[in-house]
């Protein structure tokens, strides 16, 4: 699968997203490193504090099924404004994934790629809690 079909994925992963408060729907796909894709979306809550996002129902899903190991993730809005995860998903994945993690999202007019390095510099990790 290559970028633009991982893109589809969470573009489709959007339309299931639950915002009505916000209107503002994400999707999310994460392939895994045996190449298992899961999705995610947004689910929110009128505590916002409880809102579940796109990337961490799809981390926590392959997580749940016995993943460690991820390839890259897909991120897609409703807007495809070229949404990128919030710096609290981009720590959850960085839980899992190095710096190299691909991140792809919306691009102008082919879907563009991000290391999860970029998007989160000097990232906390267990190291720190020693």
């Amino acid at each position: 699968m290559d970028d633009t079909e991982l893109l589809d994925v969470a573009r489709d992963a959007v339309e299931r997203s639950y915002a009505p408060y916000s209107e503002y729907r994400v999707g999310a796909a994460l392939e895994t490193g045996d190449g298992t894709v899961y999705t995610g979306c947004n689910v929110e809550n009128a505590n916002y504090s409880n809102s579940i996002h796109a990337e961490e129902l799809a981390l926590s899903k392959a997580v749940a099924e016995g993943h460690r190991s991820f390839d890259r993730v897909a991120v897609s809005s409703n807007r495809r404004d070229g949404v990128t995860p919030c710096g609290m998903c981009r720590q959850s994945l960085a839980e899992f994934c190095d710096g190299a993690f691909r991140v792809v999202c919306e691009g102008d007019d082919e879907p563009e790629s991000y290391t999860l390095g970029e998007l989160l510099p000097n990232t906390i990790t267990r190291e720190h809690l020693e």
